[in-house]
């Protein structure tokens, strides 16, 4: 073990018994380079969020020219600082009203947070709807309104007046009542194992909000910015959101969140009480750069549509008998295998041998493929090998 290592697991907060502290040289494009000397093709992308992958040179010239001009200066809010401003701007005109005012924070997670606040700040109710196996992130507001008891236990009590209900079930959308501020789904479930919404479920939901007055919100942090083949997830099932969260790959590698409603309702935070909700490094111009280069990326070029090519050379790749189902959408996909014990083998071996994947929050018989949205076809063809020869061996 080296010093670095040893110095990771003292004086450096664990959240697993098993993290691997393997050291990181440098990273380029679809690979991270080892202190070892060794090249690893990242089909992880730092679990969604390196959209184009590492140090993309589209984002470092335009991070070295920000930060040649001012880093951090005043609280969220109070400055008109341009990127943060272009962001914001680009965001309405390429989301569909009446999502067109954006509040920048730090991470998805805190995003999710703010959006439950801006519920029931419009709404003037305090009911919140969630779905059972959902995942949003672990702060205490997050945390309270994801739906997997084991992570949940030990930090009870949590937020009061959150109910569940089951992903893709027609009855329980009659749980949303005149009572309820707002419902918060993951427009494609993540940590459950990739699970959309089927026959309309979703379309489903916003008529219900409709009908009763709550509002509908839907977390694209982990498939938003073009991951599945569309700039957002909700656009293939026809579910417009009340508010709309962000986070993961909308920074490219930076560290950010936001989550989008419209004027009328984002003036809510203002006032009764003023700074209805704030943050000291939200909308940082050094972050908003970065998730402008992005958002500049993948709406500029065809990387967005080609997700959909991708994934078909992935299932025709990883077509292996030890796999048992598939579920996902472009390149947010996850092969499922006999048992966790057997994901995480497969995850190791595959590391031995220069590939970097990863599993699954809750259901860890899942293994995670997110490579960046810039991975080339020959690098598909590569690591799927990898993948099939450690199965072979299994």
């Amino acid at each position: 073990m080296s010093h670095l290592q040893e110095d990771f697991y003292r004086y450096q907060a664990q959240t697993t018994a098993f993290a691997s502290a393997f050291e990181v040289s440098h990273a380029k494009g679809s690979y991270i380079y080892g202190k070892d000397g060794r090249a690893y093709l990242d089909f992880a992308s730092g679990v969604s969020a390196n959209t184009l992958g590492h140090s993309h040179p589209k984002i470092l010239d335009a991070l070295h020219e920000q930060i040649d001009k001012h880093l951090h200066v005043m609280v969220y809010g109070e400055y008109a600082q341009e990127k943060p401003v272009q962001l914001c701007k680009k965001l309405a005109k390429l989301l569909p009203a009446p999502l067109d005012t954006t509040y920048l924070v730090n991470s998805g997670a805190e995003a999710i947070d703010g959006s439950i606040k801006l519920a029931k700040r419009v709404t003037g109710r305090n009911q919140i709807i969630s779905a059972r196996m959902a995942y949003h992130g672990n702060t205490h507001g997050a945390l309270s309104v994801s739906g997997n008891e084991d992570f949940k236990r030990a930090f009870r009590p949590l937020l009061p007046n959150v109910d569940f209900i089951e992903f893709n079930n027609f009855d329980d959308i009659e749980k949303i009542t005149t009572k309820t501020a707002g419902i918060i789904l993951e427009s494609i479930q993540g940590a459950a194992g990739f699970i959309q919404p089927k026959d309309g479920w979703l379309k489903a939901v916003r008529k219900r909000c409709d009908e009763v007055g709550a509002l509908l919100i839907l977390d694209e942090i982990q498939p938003g910015f073009g991951r599945t083949g569309s700039l957002f997830a909700f656009e293939h099932y026809d579910a417009i959101p009340d508010i709309l969260v962000m986070g993961k790959g909308m920074g490219g590698g930076m560290p950010i969140g936001a989550f989008t409603a419209s004027y009328e309702h984002m003036k809510h935070l203002q006032a009764n009480p003023k700074l209805g909700h704030i943050t000291t490094f939200g909308g940082n111009p050094v972050v908003a750069t970065s998730a402008l280069a992005v958002l500049e990326e993948i709406t500029t070029t065809d990387l967005i549509p080609q997700t959909l090519e991708k994934e078909k050379l992935f299932r025709e790749l990883l077509d292996h008998p030890k796999i048992l189902s598939f579920p996902g959408k472009g390149l947010m996909l996850a092969p499922e295998l006999a048992s966790a014990e057997l994901t995480l083998d497969v995850a190791k071996k595959c590391m031995d041998r220069g590939l970097i994947v990863f599993w699954l929050l809750y259901e860890t018989q899942f293994l995670r493929i997110t490579p960046p949205l810039t991975i080339s076809e020959e690098e598909i063809r590569k690591g799927c090998a990898i993948i099939n020869e450690v199965l072979d061996t299994i």
